[in-house]
């Protein structure tokens, strides 16, 4: 399961709108090859469910993820920092063993 906090529920809607999505846009949640710590994170909206999605909803905000990305991505909550030192959208994952300075990419 993929939680998110609140600050991040509201940034998500925020971005929704200002993409021009309604709400049968839900939240992508995936994990590609990358990055400096060799796997990262990717978030974007769509309004297709594939067969081998798991669908989760936190806080009225549905949330895909394909199976193999679900197997780095559980216990995960996405939380969102707007302070002086904040870096927008975070991960916080107890699967990764090591993250980059970014918070960006990640290892297990």
């Amino acid at each position: 399961m993929i939680t998110i906090t609140e600050k991040a529920k509201a940034k998500l809607i925020e971005l929704r709108a200002a993409e021009h999505k309604g709400e049968d846009y839900n939240l992508r949640v995936a994990v590609k090859s990358g990055g400096c710590s060799g796997l990262k994170y990717d978030l974007l909206f769509d309004n297709q469910i594939k067969p081998e999605d798991q669908v989760f909803e936190d806080k009225n905000i549905k949330i895909l993820v394909d199976k193999k990305s679900l197997l780095y991505l559980v216990g995960t909550t996405l939380d969102f920092s707007d302070g002086l030192n904040g870096k927008g959208f975070q991960f916080v994952n107890p699967n990764a063993s090591r993250t980059c300075g970014c918070g960006e990419s990640f290892a297990v």
